[in-house]
């Protein structure tokens, strides 16, 4: 067996089916099984397993484990020789599996690896190239202070600011929503730390790997769609998470400093009040939605599902025209439907990656469904569209 990819899911079902399908396509060619660990999701996530994946190992907990426990269990019933750390709620390019097969096979000593992350719309996400938390970074990133000089590593560090988004290198650290190696370097690690729950167990994995002497590395030639928000929302709970798995990774690899420890509960508190007193978002209105797919059906189908006229546009070079035409629209969005039955998944992310505008959001039908699915906010919860046969 070359590669296996573990899916710990969490009540995301809809993001799971897409995210299976996805792979489906990326292991063409390969020896790879797909492995989906279940942390006692209260949807229909194991009614669609049986439908759809019915000869899928699918491991299903009595209860939420986490993250670093629930993915250790997949890896314990793995035969790769590669393994892939993957988030349900992610779209991988069709050739994604066989660029990273074939980086381990020219580069020594790979630790871990991971790629180019895009959200819903396109933009490129910060956390797929980071740097070691170092007591300044941390504070840095908390504070918001890096966001005044984004380019610079003094302030930005947290991010990997030395390498250009674009660009292939060596990184320290990666993020779990995406994270391949050998199955060797995993057990040779111990895998995730289950002193974690959720956030910073990704970094303490990365680190270790580091502190064994292998090399990180960020492949920017593939992109992969992350909505992110999906498993779990950015709210206070969030916070407390994030704080008590900082705490647990501090404690491990620095020495104590009482001093950033009184600084982070500072911001921490400031963090949970200010969410508390935010005020729900004002919703930008889609002043047209476009689908392209050459499927007359499809298109009736989003009509009634929307209850309003779309157009129809049948391939990328005409969309691409029309998306180079779009000018101010005083917030009105533009609404863009990919049809995965008619594109492949590297279309449809390389088109969102090059067209990422804050005039445009996406949703895609995947390959063989029947609804829509997309997310216009890495922050919050994306959207699920029914379509009727």
């Amino acid at each position: 067996m070359q590669l296996s990819i573990i899916i710990l899911n969490y009540n995301v079902r809809y993001f799971l089916e897409q995210c299976i399908k996805s792979v489906q396509s990326a292991i063409e060619g390969i020896e790879a099984e797909i492995i989906v660990v279940d942390n006692n999701s209260q949807d229909d996530s194991a009614e669609m397993m049986e439908t759809l994946f019915p000869g899928m190992l699918y491991l299903a907990n009595k209860e939420n484990l986490g993250f670093p426990k629930g993915n250790n269990i997949g890896v314990k019933h793995a035969k790769g020789k590669y393994i892939c750390i993957l988030n349900p709620d992610t779209v991988v390019a069709e050739d994604t599996f066989h660029q990273l097969i074939a980086l381990f096979e020219r580069k020594e000593k790979l630790g871990i690896v991971g790629c180019r992350l895009i959200d819903g719309r396109g933009k490129f996400l910060p956390e797929s190239k980071r740097g070691i938390p170092t007591y300044w970074r941390s504070l840095m990133k908390v504070t918001g202070f890096y966001k005044l000089f984004p380019s610079r590593s003094f302030a930005n560090g947290y991010y990997a600011s030395h390498l250009p988004q674009h660009q292939n290198g060596t990184v320290e650290i990666l993020v779990g929503a995406f994270m391949f190696m050998t199955r060797a370097l995993y057990e040779e690690l111990g895998g995730f730390d289950e002193r974690f729950f959720m956030y910073v167990e990704d970094t303490d994995l990365s680190y270790s790997s580091l502190k064994l002497g292998y090399e990180n590395y960020y492949l920017a030639d593939t992109a992969v769609i992350h909505y992110k928000g999906e498993s779990t929302n950015k709210d206070i709970e969030y916070v407390k998470r994030f704080h008590h798995g900082t705490q647990i990774f501090y404690e491990k690899h620095f020495r104590k400093s009482y001093i950033f420890e009184v600084m982070m509960r500072m911001v921490t508190l400031t963090f949970l009040f200010a969410k508390q007193k935010k005020k729900s978002p004002v919703l930008d209105v889609v002043a047209a939605t476009w689908v392209i797919s050459q499927s007359k059906t499809l298109k009736r189908q989003i009509e009634t599902a929307l209850q309003k006229s779309i157009h129809q546009i049948e391939n990328l070079d005409q969309l691409q025209e029309k998306v180079n035409q779009i000018g101010e629209r005083n917030g009105d969005l533009i609404e863009i439907i990919f049809d995965g039955d008619y594109l492949t998944n590297k279309e449809i992310i390389t088109f969102m990656r090059e067209n990422y505008r804050s005039e445009i959001i996406y949703k895609i039908k995947p390959v063989n469904s029947l609804f829509l699915i997309g997310s216009n906010d890495s922050n919050t919860k994306g959207s699920v569209i029914i379509l009727e046969e």
